[in-house]
């Protein structure tokens, strides 16, 4: 009767996850477009921050209780998610046309944290030292400054940048609906991580697991719903620049942050789960080479690998 409850408590924080992820993009975003931000820039910072949150505060909070892999798990997991099933179902839906020039440079830095991280629980001995968090986190801050200050520069020059028709929205009353759904998802997240890991300490299950699979899904379902509606609605670059933008913020922000309040050590297993990412990030490339986009075809493959990846975990 316990897990019972268990499971109900961690579906309302998934709830809470998705709804306040939902009210803080659509308060973020419209404060973005009253400031005329360019809309890839806006999927790579503003979206990809908020539908971030849920990891940011998964992670952060299971580092805290000491559950180390559940953290790293979420954040692994959350991008491989983000980068084969996402992308791959926005393709099955509407075939995607990227714009290299707009994304190349954040997608390469998005594939070099994931090696960054790989080299240190290599080097570690299954650890991520704090003197590495601190670096992941000055990168990442280093990043936000250089996308920001372009962003500032060219928002009125970008053949991108949206029309301020959010009007109706005052900047005020955007702020407090940011605030909100921040609070909803602080809720979430804690709800979350302690039932996660009371169910995985009750089924035997270990916390890389149930974090690469369970937490990582719900974590991720922001990003998932706002990717397909973006795509649906044709706000291409808003859908990738949230992809890539999560990946990268994950890693740098979310583990830098993580392991800066507490080194984490992880299990040996997540080094072959961090190059599941590599491998994935480099399998993507080709795709989105071939004619500039993401054909049916090629999302489906990519819906295939995350398939096959999350067959691999649960039997293995």
């Amino acid at each position: 009767m316990e897990i019972v409850l268990e499971v109900l408590l961690l579906i309302a924080g998934f709830v809470l996850l998705v709804k306040g992820a939902d009210v803080f993009v659509d308060a973020s975003v419209s404060i973005a477009k009253r400031l005329k931000i360019p809309n890839v820039v806006i999927g790579l910072t503003i979206v990809a921050m908020g539908t971030s949150m849920p990891e940011t505060v998964v992670s952060i909070s299971a580092a805290l209780n000491g559950s180390n892999e559940m953290a790293v798990g979420n954040v692994i997991g959350s991008n491989i998610l983000n980068l084969l099933l996402i992308l791959g179902l926005c393709a099955l839906i509407k075939p995607i046309p990227i714009k290299l020039k707009e994304v190349a440079r954040d997608y390469w830095i998005s594939v070099l944290a994931a090696v960054a991280l790989l080299v240190m629980v290599a080097v570690f001995s299954d650890s991520i030292p704090r003197i590495g968090s601190f670096a992941l986190f000055a990168v990442f801050v280093a990043y936000m400054i250089i996308l920001v200050r372009h962003a500032l520069k060219n928002r009125n020059t970008e053949e991108d940048t949206t029309k301020s028709g959010d009007n109706s929205k005052s900047l005020f009353r955007s702020v407090c609906f940011a605030v909100l759904g921040a609070a909803l998802i602080v809720a979430g997240g804690q709800l979350t991580v302690i039932n996660a890991t009371s169910i995985a300490l009750t089924l035997g299950i270990t916390e890389r697991v149930i974090g690469l699979t369970v937490v990582a899904i719900g974590t991720s379902l922001p990003e998932l719903v706002t990717s397909l509606i973006a795509c649906k609605k044709g706000e291409n670059a808003i859908a990738i620049g949230n992809v890539v933008g999560s990946n990268i913020f994950n890693i740098m922000f979310v583990l830098g942050l993580s392991g800066i309040i507490m080194p984490l050590t992880v299990d040996g297993g997540m080094i072959i789960d961090i190059a599941v990412l590599i491998t994935g990030s480099l399998a993507v490339l080709p795709l989105a080479l071939t004619g500039k986009r993401v054909v049916r075809f090629e999302g489906l493959v990519m819906v295939l690998m995350y398939a096959a990846y999350m067959v691999y975990i649960i039997v293995l």
